[in-house]
């Protein structure tokens, strides 16, 4: 077979795409949703760092999970909690901000070790092959605990965070009044952060639109 193969691979370059796409158009709009609910978006995340805090608290209690790896979720997570002070904007230089993008990957790879290492050694118990081994967390429960207690609130800052570089001058840092009288009013009073996946995904969206204009490919109100 010649065909299938290639028809194959050209329908996963497709699926990838497309499942690309979806991602990005669902994290555009949640991005919108927290811009438009605000004081709801950081009650929301502030009760669940709690949760998540009490929740990896009870593992290491009833499933006697590790303390030092459960320490540092704790810990991790009281960092995230930092991150809520000047919920939604964020300076990508605050080292509370750039302390959690290390305790991220850092969490992520000392769960992961321990995970590898519990299960590596629950097999090398077997005494024989068709035996099973006990007390081994299956697949979905580590993903679960990776997607929940490791991932979702990174994930959902990522997400609600705005750059603080896109917001107006507040009261304490206006313009003096003669650089004021030299700013063109653009009708837009209020102006809000805009998220910082709202603006990764603008910034690629021009970006596409840069390349295909250079191989003549325009959009059709350019064309008009």
């Amino acid at each position: 077979m010649w065909i299938l193969p290639l028809l194959g691979y050209l329908g996963s370059v497709v699926g990838f795409c497309f499942m690309t796409l979806a991602i990005a158009s669902g994290l555009y709009y949640l991005s919108e949703l927290v811009e438009e609910h605000t004081v709801m978006a950081k009650r929301f995340l502030t009760r669940l760092i709690y949760s998540i805090m009490a929740l990896q608290l009870l593992l290491c209690v009833v499933d006697r999970f590790p303390f030092l790896p459960t320490l540092l979720g704790i810990f991790s997570h009281f960092v995230y909690l930092g991150n809520m002070r000047r919920f939604p904007f964020v300076k990508l230089t605050d080292p509370l901000f750039l302390a959690s993008c290390v305790l991220v990957l850092l969490n992520h790879y000392v769960w992961f070790k321990h995970f590898s290492h519990h299960q590596e050694r629950a097999y090398q118990n077997m005494t024989s092959y068709y035996d099973t081994p006990d007390d081994i967390p299956s697949f979905t429960e580590i993903a679960s605990y990776f997607g929940l207690c490791v991932w979702l609130v990174p994930f959902s800052l990522f997400v609600s965070l705005s750059a603080s570089d896109n917001v107006l001058p507040t009261m304490g840092s206006e313009p003096s009044t003669s650089a004021a009288a030299g700013m063109v009013d653009t009708g837009n009073a209020r102006r809000r952060g805009q998220g910082l996946v709202k603006a990764l995904v603008d910034s690629v969206r021009g970006a596409i639109g840069e390349v295909t204009a250079t191989f003549g490919w325009k959009k059709p109100e350019d064309r008009l």
